[in-house]
């Protein structure tokens, strides 16, 4: 089962605990001008509703994950690069890197990903968002 998501809204999911991936949804936060995105950690209840539905192993997919309008769920650097691409100008021009074979750019982002908690460090306690911002993310 999946977790009721506003039809005009994408899902992305995130490590709440990860410094590099907290600091990613506050820039998308900032630049989400037409107000597409919510968000949920991993680690929470609805992080866990939606892998448990797409069957994904959360030891090998631990980062970020994109749930689209069409209920389809991204991974890695194409989940990345479907968000950059929404956040306008020149942000979206990152999706130029589409063309590149997905092999190839989940190598990097994989690289990346292993390394976050060493390069950005780690927090004890998932993000917890403000007042004004709690209606952009589940549990």
């Amino acid at each position: 089962m999946l977790p009721n998501i506003p039809n005009n809204k994408q899902l992305i999911l995130f490590d709440g605990v990860c410094n590099l991936c907290n600091a990613s949804v506050q820039f998308i936060l900032k630049h989400d001008k037409k107000n597409r995105f919510v968000f949920a950690s991993l680690q929470g209840e609805t992080g866990t509703m939606v892998t448990q539905h797409f069957a994904i192993n959360k030891q090998k997919i631990d980062s970020i994950l994109l749930l689209d309008h069409n209920q389809k769920i991204h991974y890695k650097s194409t989940a990345a690069l479907k968000i950059a691409l929404q956040l306008g100008f020149p942000i979206s021009l990152l999706y130029i890197f589409m063309l590149i074979p997905v092999f190839l750019r989940d190598l990097l982002y994989d690289y990346v990903a292993k390394n976050r908690y060493r390069w950005f460090g780690k927090k004890e306690v998932c993000f917890l968002p403000n007042p004004e911002l709690k209606t952009k993310f589940f549990s």
